[in-house]
């Protein structure tokens, strides 16, 4: 009965360590324990982005009837903070505290601003409805304390993710840091899957009040995961309370880092390919709910599939990057892959079939994993080890700029195309959505066309050695 024990106790751990992924990021000073109780801030960030992103945008466009436009622009204002990222992963780096921490008070402070913007938003939407129980205010003051309220949240997830990366590749030895922290971009997937779920079963029947409890209770859980994620997580290191006698230049650290080989060509191709991948995320709820008369929790749940497939890319990408392939030549795969999932997307409503439209955005969410951990390895490999949290910022910076740019584009196209001036009975119901979905198609071709000749001169290089 013993053996029988030692060899179950055996072959769970070994099973664990080769199916979770990123297990193997684990080590005797990072125990997995420890990383996964980091890693929940991630859990809160991925609640944001589908409380943000999913649910408030179908809920805004199809139940408050708030413009798409609108919808698209407000969505997109967190990407005001966005540039931001490259300089608070740099100030990360050289800050200097009396208590001896770098990233913990960054994480701290934008946990703040999440919990404030989550705080106001709901009854701020619903004055920006400007439905029957929100009349007698100003059409301004539902516009202003809802852009305050996406503004807040914007910044906190952009402070958060960046310096909690950050912290995470701190306490992870240097050959192990792709891993660790791609370890927490599957709980950030994590976290979006489960969050799609219970927001769509809480929300189902849909009512204004039920909404409030919704996004402030996101508030609370917000707070407390962040809390339980930073406890007794960074040393403390009182050598970071003495200030240096030249101050570190944010413009000398950015130049170094810039200049490195490839290092904007990477930074485009995440650019054009998050536009490719992200210009849908405002279009595919309100696309299932208008043409495909899906209900509020089936497009919720739209979200879950999307990041189901992205955590079945992170997965497979981890396992083939750790056998050094090719991260450009991942990404590349991953923007190929996204291709036909979109035809899918686009073709599900000429055969009005929701089976088509779910396999197509589970094989985008696939790709998006794919090309995300690619850019993201890619862009880590590239920074010297002083420089991880510009690195991280940097990336962070194009791929949600780029993400608040599509979100956007896509909302003002849709209502744009709608709009248009046409003869005979009109426009079908899918023609705004699905010029979008070409539009990112035509993307995706373009990042293509950019890393294919790294990836081709990489391997010229390779053989040449």
């Amino acid at each position: 009965m013993s053996r029988f024990s030692e060899w179950a106790t055996r072959s769970i751990a070994s099973a664990g360590t080769k199916w979770l992924p990123f297990a193997d990021a684990a080590s005797d000073n990072l125990p997995l324990g420890r990383l996964l109780r980091l890693a929940l801030f991630q859990v809160s960030v991925g609640m944001a982005l589908v409380l943000l992103v999913g649910t408030l945008n179908r809920v805004m466009i199809v139940e408050l009837e708030v413009p798409a436009a609108l919808v698209g622009i407000m969505l997109s204002l967190p990407v005001l903070f966005a540039p931001f990222r490259a300089l608070i992963g740099f100030k990360s780096d050289t800050h200097v505290s009396a208590l001896g921490w770098r990233r913990t008070p960054y994480i701290w402070q934008g946990t703040l601003l999440q919990w404030g913007g989550f705080a106001i938003m709901p009854l701020a939407l619903i004055v920006l409805s400007g439905k029957d129980y929100a009349a007698g205010y100003p059409a301004w003051i539902g516009q202003v304390s809802a852009a305050a309220a996406f503004l807040l949240v914007g910044a906190g997830v952009h402070t958060v993710q960046t310096t909690g990366l950050a912290l995470a590749t701190d306490l992870a030895p240097r050959e192990d840091q792709p891993k660790v922290v791609g370890l927490m971009y599957v709980m950030l997937l994590v976290g979006m899957i489960i969050s799609a779920f219970a927001f769509g079963w809480l929300l189902t029947p849909y009512f204004p009040a039920r909404l409030i409890q919704v996004v402030q209770g996101a508030a609370v859980v917000t707070l407390i995961l962040n809390t339980v994620a930073m406890w007794k997580q960074e040393p403390r290191n009182r050598a970071r309370n003495v200030r240096p006698e030249v101050a570190p230049e944010f413009s000398d650290h950015w130049r170094a880092f810039i200049t490195t080989h490839n290092a904007l060509r990477g930074l485009v191709v995440i650019g054009l390919g998050t536009l490719g991948f992200g210009m849908a995320d405002v279009l595919l709820e309100p696309y299932g709910g208008q043409v495909l008369q899906m209900t509020v929790a089936e497009t919720t749940r739209l979200t879950a599939t999307f990041a189901g497939g992205g955590l079945f890319g992170f997965a497979l990408a981890s396992r083939v990057l750790s056998r050094g392939y090719d991260p450009l030549r991942m990404a590349m795969w991953g923007a190929l892959i996204g291709v036909p999932g979109f035809g899918a997307i686009v073709g599900a409503s000429e055969m009005t079939s929701t089976t088509v439209f779910i396999l197509g955005t589970l094989v985008v969410g696939f790709g998006g994993g794919l090309f995300s951990h690619g850019t993201l390895t890619a862009t880590m490999r590239m920074a010297p080890k002083e420089q991880v949290g510009l690195a991280l910022g940097a990336w962070g910076a194009v791929q949600a700029t780029a993400a608040g740019i599509g979100i956007a584009s896509a909302g003002i196209i849709r209502d744009v195309v709608r709009a248009l001036p046409v003869g005979g009975e009109g426009l079908a119901a899918a023609t705004p959505y699905l010029v979008v979905f070409v539009l990112e198609i035509a993307f995706l071709a373009l990042a293509l066309g950019v890393v294919l000749p790294m990836v081709w001169n990489r391997a010229l290089a390779a053989e040449r050695q």
